[in-house]
């Protein structure tokens, strides 16, 4: 990891300069991706659906066996809720996400041709489905600009100092009014890797961090 260490501006007070943030991200994590492995639009969902209060690890050990014979709506609204209950016990609150997927796949089927939406207002409106949900599936599977927020993006940008806010909703809002909009995706995913690898909720690598020496909440 890149011991360069990045001087925070601030635009005004309370405001990190936005380029500065972008150019440190990029040193700290060149190549941002989606660690939930999947092969559709569909089986993203699932997977983001399974990842609520889960690790990806997790999920992906879960994933990898579920879709070798599921990985269809038609698939999930055929099997029982039961069954399909067993197959996700492990990635906690499996009743609620086995309602949400079962339900989430019915509505697939019925109301949009056995496709994933590709339209945001469409994607919240399935069962199981918030903001970070539809915003992760349309930047991955559909290459749209959006900004998700999950514990990782909002603690990373508590302790920048970028917003000053425990809602993930609000934390979207002001970070879309922060940076460029082309950049949201990219963004996302940066701090997503960047809080699970470096700026951790309980022992954060600030000495290993290009923001060591000026961020508010550093360690070092």
């Amino acid at each position: 990891m890149a011991q360069k260490n990045i001087k925070l501006k601030k635009q005004k007070e309370g405001d990190m300069d936005a380029k500065i943030v972008m150019d440190a991200l990029d040193v700290m994590v060149e190549n941002p991706r989606c660690e939930l492995e999947h092969r559709t639009p569909f089986e993203l969902l699932i997977a983001v659906i399974l990842s609520a209060q889960c690790t990806d690890k997790r999920v992906n050990q879960v994933t990898q066996e579920l879709f070798k014979t599921h990985n269809t709506p038609k698939d999930f609204v055929e099997m029982s809720q039961e069954e399909l209950e067993a197959k996700i016990h492990s990635c906690g609150f499996f009743r609620n996400k086995a309602k949400s997927i079962k339900s989430a796949s019915w509505d697939i089927l019925q109301r949009f041709g056995g496709e994933v939406p590709s339209n945001f207002d469409d994607l919240t409106t399935l069962a199981g489905v918030g903001r970070k949900t539809a915003n992760v599936v349309m930047a991955v599977a559909f290459g749209g600009d959006n900004f998700a927020v999950d514990t990782h993006v909002l603690r990373v940008s508590n302790r920048l100092e970028l917003v000053k806010t425990t809602d993930p909703n609000k934390c979207e809002f002001e970070l879309c009014k922060i940076f460029p909009k082309n950049t949201w995706s990219k963004l996302h995913y940066q701090m997503v890797l960047f809080g699970r690898y470096t700026c951790k909720a309980m022992k954060p690598e600030c000495e290993k961090c290009v923001f060591n020496r000026s961020c508010p909440s550093s360690r070092v």
